[in-house]
């Protein structure tokens, strides 16, 4: 089972970063200029185009949105932003007794945060949402958004979340754009968001000079099903899964034999008339089955950790208490996937390639930091963990450290002199 985990390329491949990296410094060197210019080459904005989408325009575009549509968004949003504020009332400062004194932190967000939003393949106002909206919620104060040839859809999600513009391009270029800053777009404290390899190369990149949120690969389902799960429902959101990009991977993993051959049959019938059947057929040869006993296929997702793990059949409550590794569950085959990657509340930004292992997905924690604090006050603690530390500091070979910590020892009351 071991090996199992080792069938997913990285999420940026080794020949990608020179590339990417010539981009970065190139925009982080040349600002506007230089955005512009990758701009007109890739991304087909006209000369002397506008390279920022105003809230004005965002506006415009969600008024003229069929009034059905305008409700999706807005319903959606609300979904996410419920469940966020969730995420941020859970998270309390500390404030804790220590020798002498008092230590903490706080809880603050970032000032300036970018969300990508994808264009290339298809329009996702949702990831405008899962992003923006989430950010909102942390307390950022200023939000910005890129997304390359934005939809009217695109726009009108972000009128929604509240942004302050949005830098109509994509790729590695708008990436290093809200890093460093370039032109109308600040720099951002934070950038967050799904994108394809440019993208997430980009923000490898940029990581020791903005926080990000994950390097989102592929996007990938497991679904783990026992004889009981219905193959036209596992093959639906096997396919739902597989439509989103060639690279994608859709997974069964099942204690039962008979269950592939319904599940492939379902496959087949299903890609009839899927007007995605070309890139769903590509990326359902990324993808896999396996057949193994019940102890075998829980301990196979769980060397996976998949980016979405979808339990059908019988044992699927059962299994649920089993498994941690994974960056989204939904459990019985009534919840489907797409429900998570459309705003029923939890974030559709979530690690891939096995890293759920050691993080979890996009949330108002990516928005949000914990500077420390500490408060002491004269007296015998104080002298006590001042010789503690000279002494930690001798062993290291410091100096000045040491000193600077038996300097406070013996004093009394002068703390505010």
């Amino acid at each position: 089972m071991a090996e199992v985990g080792r069938v997913r390329p990285p999420a940026v491949r080794p020949e990608m970063i020179a590339s990417v990296l010539e981009i970065i410094e190139s925009v982080r060197r040349g600002g506007e200029a230089k955005l512009r210019e990758y701009a007109e080459r890739w991304d087909g904005l006209e000369a002397g185009g506008a390279l920022v989408r105003t809230p004005a325009e965002m506006r415009a575009a969600l008024k003229s949105l069929p009034p059905s549509d305008r409700g999706v968004l807005e319903r959606a949003a609300g979904r996410i932003a419920h469940f966020a504020r969730a995420q941020l009332e859970s998270v309390a400062p500390v404030d804790v007794a220590v020798e002498g004194g008092r230590a903490g932190d706080r809880v603050v967000p970032v000032r300036v945060a970018g969300c990508y939003a994808p264009g290339g393949r298809y329009p996702l106002p949702s990831s405008v949402l899962m992003t923006a909206v989430t950010a909102g919620v942390a307390g950022v104060r200023e939000v910005w958004l890129a997304s390359p040839k934005p939809s009217r859809e695109v726009m009108a999600a972000g009128a929604v979340a509240g942004v302050a513009g949005l830098l109509g391009v994509g790729g590695a270029h708008a990436v290093a754009a809200m890093a460093y800053g370039a032109g109308p777009v600040p720099r951002c404290d934070v950038v967050a968001g799904p994108g394809g390899e440019w993208v997430t190369a980009a923000k490898l990149l940029v990581s020791g000079v903005v926080g990000i949120d994950i390097l989102a690969g592929p996007s990938e389902l497991v679904v783990l099903s026992d004889e009981r799960g219905d193959p036209a429902l596992i093959a639906a959101d096997l396919l739902a899964q597989a439509e989103h990009d060639p690279a994608a991977l859709p997974i069964l993993i099942t204690t039962c034999a008979d269950l592939v051959q319904g599940v492939e049959a379902e496959l087949e019938r299903q890609l009839a008339d899927l007007p995605t059947a070309d890139t769903a057929r590509a990326a359902l040869r990324n993808g896999f089955t396996v057949v193994a006993t019940e102890d075998e296929a829980l301990r196979c997702c769980e060397e996976l950790a998949p980016e979405h793990l979808q339990l059908h059949g019988s044992r699927a409550q059962h299994w649920e208490e089993s498994l941690d590794r994974f960056g989204a569950l939904f459990v019985t085959e009534s919840v489907a996937e797409v429900f998570g990657d459309y705003g029923a509340g939890p974030n559709h930004t979530l690690p891939t390639g096995g890293t759920a292992r050691f993080t979890g997905g996009l949330s108002v924690m990516s928005f949000l930091r914990r500077p420390i604090w500490l408060r002491l006050e004269d007296g015998p603690q104080l002298d006590t963990l001042a010789r503690d530390t000279a002494t930690l500091a001798r062993m290291e070979g410091l100096e000045a450290h040491a000193r600077a910590a038996e300097l406070r020892i013996g004093r009394r009351g002068r703390g505010d002199r």
